[in-house]
C-alpha cells in the first residue's frame, strides 16, 4: 500500500491561494532539501486540475540546470483529477486525466503508488475529507495576507488531525507535517 503525501505553501491566516507571497523568503538549500525529502519516494504525482494547468508550463519547459527538481516533475507520471480537461498528455509529458473525483479511483491508484500532491486545494480538501492523506506537509509562511484560496475555508467541518512533525527553516517557515487524527 502506498502513501499519499501532500505538500502545501501557506500563509499564517491559512491561504494557499497561487503562493507569489513565498517569493520574499527566497527558497534555501534546507527547504529545497525538505520538499526533497517529500518528493523522493514518490512515484506519482496527483493533481487537481488548476494546479496542473499552472504546473504544466512552468515546469514541461524547465531542466536540471535550472532547476534540480525538473527531472522529478517532468519524468513522474503525473495524474489528473479533472472532469472537464480531456488531454493531459498533449499538455504535459507522463500526464493522464483520471476523470472527477473519485475516492475509489485514487484508492486503487494509492494502492500501486506513492503519490505527491502539491497545491491542489480542492482535490485536498476530498482527499483528507475521505482519509486518503497520511502526510499533510504545511510549509507556514510568517505572513498574513487576508484573503486567498484557504485549505479549509470557513464552513467546513471540523478536520482533527495529528501533529508528526516541526522544523524550523532557515528563511522563517515553519514545516508542520500533519497526519490523520489519533
Amino acid at each position: 500500500m502506498g502513501v499519499i503525501r501532500v505538500h502545501e505553501f501557506t500563509t499564517v491566516d491559512g491561504v494557499v491561494d497561487a503562493p507569489m507571497w513565498t517569493m520574499d523568503y527566497g527558497f534555501p538549500d534546507d527547504l529545497a532539501t525538505s520538499i526533497g525529502a517529500l518528493t523522493a519516494p514518490a512515484t506519482g504525482i496527483l493533481l487537481g486540475r488548476t494546479t496542473f494547468e499552472m504546473f504544466a508550463p512552468a515546469w514541461s519547459t524547465r531542466t536540471v540546470e535550472e532547476d534540480p527538481g525538473a527531472p522529478f516533475f517532468n519524468d513522474t507520471t503525473k495524474y489528473v483529477v479533472s472532469s472537464t480537461l480531456a488531454d493531459a498528455e498533449g499538455v504535459w509529458q507522463n500526464s493522464t486525466v483520471l476523470g472527477g473525483y473519485d475516492a475509489d479511483r485514487i484508492r486503487a491508484l494509492k494502492a500501486d503508488h506513492d503519490l505527491y500532491v502539491s497545491g491542489s486545494a480542492t482535490l485536498v480538501r476530498g482527499l483528507v475529507d475521505d482519509g486518503l492523506v497520511d502526510e499533510l506537509h504545511l510549509y507556514v509562511y510568517p505572513v498574513a495576507v487576508g484573503s486567498g484560496i484557504r485549505l479549509f475555508p470557513e464552513g467546513r467541518p471540523q478536520t482533527n488531525l495529528s501533529l508528526l512533525g516541526v522544523e524550523q527553516l532557515s528563511n522563517g517557515v515553519a514545516h508542520l507535517t500533519y497526519g490523520p487524527a489519533a
